[in-house]
């Protein structure tokens, strides 16, 4: 039965065309300005200050424009979580904690650079005009990077398709070893890491329960990992069919959660192309390698990547981000089935 499942999902999502390169990943950010305090103490102001009080109630400008951030560009929290400047000039000031109307929790790092000023970094989605209550205000993790989101990995224990259409435990594979993508059947793998991160707050591994996108098995990766979600029908979001969906971002706290702790192992696999492959039946990428990516990859991945696939620089897989503006609409259309992923 599972395998018939797996057929299935796997020849859904092979059958459309293949798509064109796109450039690689990018973080993005509202100007400071752009979220207000609409009640509280301190009424009237905005991020763009120093001040930030918890219980202030915050509203998105409806007109508020996301920015993208050069991931060649990543924020480090310093020593005990003190600010520092990295070499691209951007430097984290705090890390804010914000509570919706409807009891969703996120976070949403301040961050600083010349030419730019203040930004606000969304590490969940933001609703425009939407209400947020302000209920921590604190220091920038030691070691946090805005590109911490590029790190597309698989928690141990994972099934990836084989070629037969058979499941492996990710655990079990070798370089050398075939798997199944979408767009180039069987391919070898090039090259498997594995690093421990972070498990708290944003940072948590996601886990969509089984059945939730169609996986045949609980599924947990990385925040940042990306989705691939086929748009059905029209009233498509974006003018792709196909979206690559962080998972952070179909995040609803029932179905799709994050699994918090103290440290979460990953393995990643990595091909000769930035491929789609499919775990626990679901489409999903694969670690992309680039000369945009590698240096903000969490240690130790971009110096075993460098020693054992000196030169590698992949194309991005053509399916887009969904807009920022969208994502909140996109979580529940594919929740409920307007979307299959």
């Amino acid at each position: 039965m599972c395998n018939e499942r797996l057929i299935s999902a796997i020849f859904y999502h092979m059958t459309s065309a293949p798509f064109r390169a796109q450039p690689p990943y990018t973080s993005h950010a509202y100007r400071a300005e752009a979220l207000r305090v609409i009640a509280g103490a301190c009424l009237g102001e905005n991020l763009a200050g120093d001040t930030a009080v918890p219980g202030d109630v915050y509203r998105l400008d409806g007109a508020a424009e996301l920015l993208p951030l050069p991931l060649t560009r990543p924020c480090i929290g310093g020593e005990n979580g003190a600010g520092q400047q990295d070499g691209g000039g951007l430097r984290p000031l705090r890390l804010l904690t914000l509570l919706s109307g409807y009891g969703e929790r996120g976070d949403v790092l301040l961050v600083e650079g010349a030419g730019i000023g203040r930004m606000a970094v969304p590490l969940s989605p933001l609703c425009p005009r939407a209400d947020y209550t302000l209920i921590d205000v604190g220091p920038v993790p030691a070691g946090l990077r805005v590109a911490d989101i590029v790190c597309a990995a698989f928690a141990p224990g994972t099934r990836i398709a084989r070629p037969d259409g058979s499941l492996c435990p990710i655990g079990s594979l070798s370089p050398g070893d075939l798997v199944l993508t979408r767009d180039n059947g069987p391919q070898p793998i090039r090259w498997i890491g594995r690093v421990t991160l972070s498990a708290r707050g944003h940072l948590a591994p996601v886990v969509i329960s089984a059945g939730a996108l169609g996986n045949i098995g609980d599924l947990a990766v990385s925040p940042g990992h990306r989705i691939f979600v086929y748009q059905r029908g029209t009233g498509r979001i974006g003018a792709s069919a196909a979206l690559l969906v962080q998972a952070r971002h179909l995040v609803d706290g029932e179905r799709i959660y994050r699994r918090e702790g103290a440290y979460a192992d990953y393995i990643s696999l990595v091909f000769d192309r930035h491929e789609i492959l499919f775990a626990e039946g679901v489409p999903v990428e694969s670690q992309m390698i680039g000369p945009a990516i590698l240096p903000v990859l969490p240690d130790p991945l971009p110096a075993q990547i460098h020693a054992r696939l000196p030169g590698l620089a992949q194309t991005g897989h053509a399916a887009p981000e969904p807009p920022a503006a969208s994502l909140v609409e996109l979580r529940n259309r594919v929740l409920h089935g307007a979307g299959h992923a």
